[in-house]
């Protein structure tokens, strides 16, 4: 039903607005035209009428008939250097899966990390948060589920199982949902509300983050909310007293002897990874070492993707790390929901209402910066549990940005804390994913999720209006 009344509601919407809303010497007929269209759009994203993608299209046809743009101006959004930093992090994301390498990754550090119940828990969650921020948040939760519900099978068969071991079922559960939700914020590609916001910032206010900038924000704040977690669920919540697991280690090592020994082409995707990130890391100083500024986290990342395919594991059999095949897992709609939201986003700066927003704002002026903050990440932090993350911020950001310009602020201030509040769905299975993903295990109920999430959303709007005052002003 939601999609049907979604799928003729946008173009109603489109055709009312444009017809009904009388012009004024604010309200032009391009700013009529520009709204219009993105009722259109945001009905059918929050309805999912048609795939999201699909809908990130219609700026394309719609913005160059209304005479916004011409068709080279509607287009060039979708070929931004922000989509490529993307396309080339998906690329090396997919080596990673393809020889799982991320798998030898994780099942070493939860060798490290110790057989007690925390331990155990403490692992699973440094290894979800760490690949989650290169590889996306719902590859990483179907990947360490399995090795959870092993883990939890053998607690099963115990004589004393309990409420103890219960306990801890669901601690390691949420675990792993939350730290696949919070470990993709910490990277510029980890998760797509952040591309999306880099390309606006670019896009809008000429604004460049950095992969490296990024990581010195997201990397604290990640880590502060990771230490909350693991808190509020395993001394808080849901405590266990398990000292040991008895054959969980026995367990993680055949898991890594299922692997074998490490082959040559984990290590040249290690190599390439490895690669990529230093380059990342290291932007500014290759730059300098070599007089220029040539090097960018866009071309960085592609090199890293083109490796991939160029690399030979057999140059006789013509067997490289990577064929043109392996991209078929690419999430291509998610390049073309970039593209059509900067689109968007170009037809709202071109005509003015951005500014309009602005001025808005600034004639309710009252409000400290530190209240704003906190008022803007908790509306997205609500939003986020009904709606897509990546739609909620595609919609949001320019008004975000607009409200900022109104109140004469830093616009990072109030778009980097919402557009980290978007990742931060903790209350539902319907929210992200890997929500889904642990729920549908059956060792959690809908109100240990909805307990734990509401006290993780309230601590994750403390942390996210203070760190992002402090942190963001003194970084970017």
């Amino acid at each position: 039903m939601r999609r049907t009344v979604g799928i003729i509601l946008g173009p109603l919407l489109f055709i009312f607005i444009q017809v009904l809303t009388p012009t004024s010497e604010v309200l032009t007929s391009e700013i009529i035209s520009v709204i219009a269209l993105a009722a259109w759009m945001i009905t059918w994203w929050i309805s999912e009428a048609v795939p999201i993608p699909v809908t990130a299209l219609l700026p394309i046809v719609v913005l160059p008939l209304l005479g916004i743009f011409t068709v080279t101006e509607a287009t060039a959004p979708y070929a931004s250097p922000i989509i490529f930093l993307f396309m080339g992090g998906f690329m090396i994301a997919l080596g990673l899966e393809k020889h799982n390498l991320h798998l030898r990754l994780a099942l070493n550090l939860l060798k490290i990390t110790g057989t007690s119940g925390n331990g155990i828990i403490l692992g699973f969650m440094l290894a979800t948060a760490l690949l989650s921020m290169w590889i996306s948040n719902t590859a990483t939760a179907v990947m360490m589920l399995p090795l959870a519900t092993s883990v939890v099978a053998l607690l099963s068969k115990r004589s004393d199982f309990a409420v103890t071991e219960n306990k801890f079922a669901i601690s390691l559960m949420l675990c792993i949902a939350y730290s696949a939700n919070i470990g993709g914020t910490m990277t510029l590609i980890g998760t797509p509300p952040n591309v999306v916001m880099a390309g606006y910032l670019r896009q809008l206010l000429h604004i460049k983050v950095g992969f490296a900038e990024w990581m010195l924000i997201g990397i604290p704040t990640g880590l502060i909310l990771l230490t909350c977690m693991y808190f509020l669920l395993t001394k808080v919540l849901f405590t266990n007293q398990l000292k040991t697991i008895d054959g969980s280690a026995q367990m993680i090592t055949s898991e890594l002897n299922k692997l074998g020994k490490i082959s040559k082409a984990e290590k040249l995707v290690l190599a390439i990874f490895a690669l990529t990130t230093f380059g990342w890391i290291f932007k500014q100083q290759i730059n300098v070492l070599f007089g220029g500024h040539l090097l960018t986290d866009h071309i960085t990342a592609m090199i890293g993707g083109i490796l991939m395919f160029s690399t030979p594991i057999d140059l006789k059999r013509k067997e490289f790390l990577m064929n043109w095949e392996d991209t078929s897992r690419l999430p291509w709609g998610i390049l073309l929901l970039f593209g059509g939201g900067m689109a968007l986003a170009n037809g709202l700066a071109e005509v003015g209402i951005i500014d309009l927003i602005g001025k808005f704002v600034s004639a309710q002026s009252g409000l400290q910066i530190i209240a704003l903050t906190a008022i803007v990440t908790a509306l997205v932090l609500i939003l986020t549990e009904f709606m897509s993350n990546v739609a909620l911020v595609t919609i949001l950001i320019p008004v975000i940005i607009g409200i900022s310009q109104g109140l004469d602020i830093n616009p990072l201030i109030l778009v980097v804390p919402a557009t980290l509040a978007s990742s931060c769905a903790f209350m539902m299975p319907i929210s992200t994913p890997p929500n889904a993903i642990v729920f549908s295990s059956g060792h959690i109920k809908m109100r240990d999720m909805l307990k734990a999430g509401l006290l993780l959303n309230i601590i994750s709007i403390f942390i996210l209006t203070l760190v992002c005052n402090y942190l963001v002003p003194m970084i970017l």
